[in-house]
Formats: structure tokens, C-alpha cells, sequence
């Protein structure tokens, strides 16, 4: 199984020393995979507004500063760019990664990233599945001409080309999107809370995931599955639980119990996450 880590998002202020260092830690410690998520804006009644820093020019900088890991948005949300914009900048990554970049994918969620930055809030899926059409035949290498309702291209093309067909995965778990999704991407991701955070849960998720590709064709094995993990020292106290954490010296078992019920990766989002603890973890299951 590959074990991945995500970086900081909103859990406190993390300047870009700090980001580089977890993600330098994790590469050395021998972690496969580093995430990032693709929010804006939290703003509601449970804490102060809070905002992590822009995805993109992120991953960029990391792309450079690594050289072993996978790297990738945790999702990266379609709305907030023009498809072909994000497929050029998927592109450019994969370019300055050597080919280490995976374009994770989703349709948005957190009302305030919209609201606050101007985005329609609106038939979030079928703008997602016209935004998904554009960025994944571009990627593919394909000069595409696509007129939509809510997005146009006319014979657009990616220039310079890639060097590959980046992977692609989806991050979701709705019926429609995985209808739309499924039959094209590499890989699927379940969050945590969404399977419970167990080893049943995931299976059950797992065996719904092999139902749905059966249903649109896919041959089994061929979409990777991929489950977030939170783990949390202690109490934690920087990141809401909304599912029980795993305890540090429980996880190299809970990660076999994983890989029994189908998972092919483990992405840690860890409690507090620091250069520490990711190394902490390593130590772990090594």
C-alpha cells in the first residue's frame, strides 16, 4: 500500500518554510505520496474565517523543491477556474515534477470558497461534468471544441504538450459523479469521514465503488482506490474530528486492515500536523 500525507491547510497559520520542511520530512522518511487542499475560504459559526494558501502556486513550489513524492490537489475544486486554465496548470506541474503530478478533482462543496470570491453556487454537478469533459480531453492530448451552457472552448490545445497522460482522480462519492467520472479516472478517493474512518466502513464504500464500475464498464483493479486516514496524537485539537481518529501506535494494523478491504493508498491527515508528527508516523509503520 502507498502511504501519503496531507499537508497543512487551515489547522493554523503555516508559512511556506514550514510547508517545504513537512513536505522535505515526508519525502525523506520515505511517505509516497503529499496533498494539499483546494479551499479559499472557512467562514461560519463554529471558529474564525480561515484560509490556507493558493493550491496551485503551491504545488508549483513543491514540484520544484521535491523530487521523489507524488503530488497533487486533495481536491482541486472545477468551479474556480476555466477548465482549460486548470488543465494548463495541472500540466505545467506535471512538467516541473518530472511526471509525479496526480489531478485530483471535485465539484466544490464549502458554499463561503463561492459566495466570498464571486463563483455561481448553482448546478455545481453539471457544471462540474462540462468542466471535467474540457480538462481531461485536453490532458489526454486532444484539440477540443466544446460548447456547453456554462463553459465554450473552440479548438483549444495544450502547448507545449505533455510528456504523459496524467492520472486523474475523483474525490466524491455522489451517484452522478461517479456516473460521469468513473469511466475515465485512475483513481478514487474517499475522505474520512465519509466511510467512518474503519476498515468496514471502507469496504463497504470499496464494494459500491466495484458496483458502480461494473455498471459503466470498467474492469476491476483498473480504478485505484485511495482512503483518507485521520490520526490523531493525543487528543489533537487543530482540526475538528468528525470521525474517531486512529491513535499512532494503532495505525501500522488499521493500514493492513485497510488493504484487506481494497484500499490501494492511505492518505494521513494527521492531528496536529507538523514536521514531527509526519516523522513520528513514519517511525511507526515503518
Amino acid at each position: 500500500m502507498r502511504i501519503g500525507v496531507q499537508l497543512p491547510e487551515v489547522e493554523r497559520v503555516v508559512r511556506w518554510a514550514e510547508v517545504v520542511a513537512i513536505a522535505s520530512a515526508a519525502e525523506r522518511s520515505g511517505y509516497a505520496s503529499v496533498w494539499l487542499g483546494d479551499h479559499m475560504l472557512y467562514r461560519g459559526d463554529n471558529g474564525p474565517e480561515r484560509g490556507p494558501w493558493d493550491v496551485w502556486t503551491q504545488l508549483a513550489a513543491l514540484a520544484a523543491a521535491t523530487s521523489r513524492v507524488t503530488l497533487g490537489p486533495l481536491v482541486a475544486c472545477t468551479a474556480f477556474h476555466p477548465p482549460g486554465v486548470l488543465a494548463r496548470m495541472a500540466a505545467s506541474i506535471d512538467e516541473i515534477s518530472g511526471g509525479r503530478c496526480v489531478l485530483g478533482l471535485g465539484a466544490g462543496w464549502n458554499e463561503a470558497d463561492f459566495r466570498a470570491f464571486g463563483y455561481p453556487f448553482d448546478r455545481l454537478v453539471s457544471r462540474f461534468a462540462e468542466a471535467f469533459e474540457i480538462a481531461r480531453r485536453l490532458l489526454a492530448g486532444e484539440r477540443v471544441t466544446f460548447g456547453g451552457r456554462f463553459y465554450r472552448v473552440d479548438d483549444a490545445v495544450l502547448l507545449p504538450p505533455p510528456a504523459r497522460r496524467m492520472p486523474l482522480m475523483i474525490g466524491s462519492d455522489g451517484a452522478r459523479m461517479l456516473s460521469l467520472t468513473l469511466p475515465h479516472v485512475d483513481a478514487w478517493n474517499a475522505w474520512y469521514p465519509t466511510y467512518g474512518n474503519t476498515a468496514a466502513g471502507f469496504a463497504r464504500r470499496n464494494a459500491e465503488i466495484d458496483a458502480r464500475c461494473r455498471d459503466v464498464g470498467r474492469v476491476l483493479g483498473e480504478v485505484r482506490r485511495s482512503a483518507c486516514v485521520l490520526v490523531a496524537f493525543g487528543g489533537g485539537g487543530e482540526r475538528p474530528h468528525e470521525a474517531p481518529p486512529i491513535a499512532p501506535d494503532r495505525l501500522r494494523a488499521h493500514l493492513r486492515e485497510l488493504a484487506d478491504a481494497g484500499a490501494d493508498e492511505a492518505i494521513l491527515v494527521v492531528d496536529p500536523i507538523t514536521e514531527r508528527s509526519v516523522l513520528e508516523l513514519a517511525d511507526n509503520i515503518a
